[in-house]
């Protein structure tokens, strides 16, 4: 996870010197008069489309994940800029927000079937499913202290936001496909589901973080609460990054 967040940070830091230095350049010798900036046409960002990878810090070696893990997440958002410089603004918004984390021969005892913890069986010694996710979906409630270099037209500018967003969980399920014998054979070419929210904490609070250019950017997300309830399971820590749609 580390290493994945220099990635991004590093990413920020070089568009936020890229920004610096367009904005110098596009600056004249008089300081310019930002309140004076009209804003008729500027795009606001008020969709915004996340796509990207998903995974768990701090996760432990006994639970064996494959695949990709991937999150999306869509939100209205509410821009507001400063009357004394527009090119700093203040974005609230709502929004969902869906995590898939795919394992390899586990299974997830979300509905308490074994006992009263969040057990994390590992099922290569015996009958276990091909594919196997667990899905958590919260309505959310982001907010950004965001910087474009060009005020008037954002859709040609770069973009710096800083955040964070408070979530209430709406569903955690997990879902197995195709049953398979410990040597690989399938036994029943069925779907299973399983839906509770027992050993999950309901409210999931993130800091966030996102820099781009125009429509496109990146961005990265880490929740700082603990994912699964005190005393019912490991302190996993979700985080996300990937590719940021923002405009209109």
């Amino acid at each position: 996870m580390k290493q994945i967040l220099t990635l991004f940070f590093a990413l920020a830091s070089m568009t936020a010197v890229v920004a610096q230095d367009s904005t110098k350049t596009s600056l004249p010798s008089k300081k310019k008069d930002w309140s004076k900036v009209k804003l008729t046409n500027r795009a606001n960002d008020h969709f915004m489309l996340q796509l990207g990878y998903n995974s768990w810090s701090q996760i432990p070696d006994t639970i064996n994940t494959k695949g990709l893990p991937r999150t999306f997440n869509a939100y209205f958002m509410f821009d507001l800029p400063f009357k004394s410089d527009p090119r700093f603004s203040v974005g609230i918004g709502a929004g969902v927000g869906s995590d898939n984390m795919y394992f390899d021969k586990m299974d997830i005892d979300i509905t308490g079937r074994r006992g009263n913890t969040l057990s994390f069986r590992n099922l290569a010694d015996t009958n276990h499913f091909k594919k196997y996710k667990l899905n958590t979906t919260y309505l959310e409630a982001p907010i950004e202290l965001r910087f474009v270099t060009n005020p008037e037209n954002t859709n040609r500018s770069w973009k710096i936001a800083v955040g964070g967003k408070i979530g209430t969980l709406l569903s955690a399920q997990v879902k197995g496909k195709t049953l398979e014998s410990k040597s690989g054979a399938t036994i029943n070419a069925y779907t299973m589901k399983e839906k509770s929210k027992r050993y999950f904490n309901g409210t999931r609070l993130a800091v966030t973080a996102r820099a781009g250019y125009g429509a496109l950017g990146v961005f990265a997300s880490y929740q700082v609460n603990a994912f699964i309830k005190e005393g019912f399971g490991p302190d996993v820590r979700p985080f996300q990054i990937g590719l940021v749609l923002s405009g209109l």
